[in-house]
């Protein structure tokens, strides 16, 4: 269906269906969102970056309007995200596409690289949170047994509330949803229902992951590795850093924090147009 700009489907995939949104004209660019996001946490960057590539942003399984066959939740994986996303370009495009990843959705993007690379153009990955990548993976690790253990014990928001205190500051205050046009505070609605399911579902097996950096190698001229410029210093900057390092690459610093692709939408999308020109 059509709603303004912007066009929406949906694609049948192994053990679920996916929600996909479209917006635009040009080379494809695949934009996909952290845990809990869904494809409505690009809007504001995709009114630039339609401009110049036709926009595809999704739901990942299990989140907002993207349905699970089992009608429960369930385990989720990167490598069945990343095929999801795979099944996605295939279905819209013929030809390798760009794609960013922010956070969750940066690891999904180095996955996709590493066993599907004649589907990616470019791939910036923003703030991958894949601690064990870091000498000290196993203090993270800890920290995110305790989130878990928290949200069972204590519920979503004492979770939250450790996990952000864990992270180091790496984001900046989400808005007052009751001053937000409809469209937008029906996306903060989901948000809030998925951040559970995040939680409970996805954040222990996203933050254990380890990239595949012999399958990542080749293809390391297609790759940027970003972090927010209000985020040095904190926990999510350093994946990127070291997978960069690992990869005789360095990081290209985009606008805000963690958070940038909301908070500072603009200058993330124009940093976007000039990371991939």
């Amino acid at each position: 269906m059509t709603s303004g700009t912007w066009r929406s489907g949906t694609l049948k995939v192994p053990g679920a269906t996916v929600y996909y949104e479209m917006r635009g004209s040009g080379p494809l660019l695949l934009m996909i969102p952290g845990g809990g996001g869904d494809a409505g946490v690009f809007d504001a960057m995709a009114e630039i970056l339609e401009r110049h590539f036709t926009v595809a942003s999704l739901d990942p399984r299990g989140y907002s309007r993207s349905t699970l066959d089992s009608g429960h939740p369930e385990r989720q994986a990167v490598a069945v995200q990343s095929d999801d996303a795979y099944h996605l370009l295939d279905h819209l495009s013929d030809e390798p596409a760009y794609v960013c990843g922010t956070s969750n959705g940066a690891i999904v993007g180095l996955d996709l690289l590493a066993r599907h690379p004649d589907r990616v153009r470019a791939l910036i990955a923003h703030e991958p949170p894949c601690f064990a990548v870091l000498p000290d993976a196993a203090a993270h690790r800890a920290m995110v047994e305790e989130v878990y253990a928290l949200h069972r014990s204590d519920g979503p928001a004492a979770a939250g509330a450790r996990f952000l205190a864990g992270i180091g500051g790496a984001m900046k205050p989400a808005p007052e949803v009751a001053e937000l046009p409809p469209r937008t505070a029906e996306m903060w609605a989901r948000l809030a229902a998925n951040g559970p399911l995040m939680i409970e579902y996805e954040l222990r097996e996203f933050t254990s992951y380890q990239p595949d950096y012999a399958a990542l190698a080749p293809h390391a001229a297609r790759l940027v590795l970003a972090a927010g410029r209000e985020t040095r210093g904190c926990l999510p900057y350093r994946p990127a850093a070291a997978i960069a390092d690992r990869l005789g690459l360095s990081v290209t610093e985009f606008p805000g924090a963690h958070n940038g692709i909301r908070t500072d939408a603009e200058e993330f999308a124009h940093r976007v147009l000039e990371t991939l020109r």
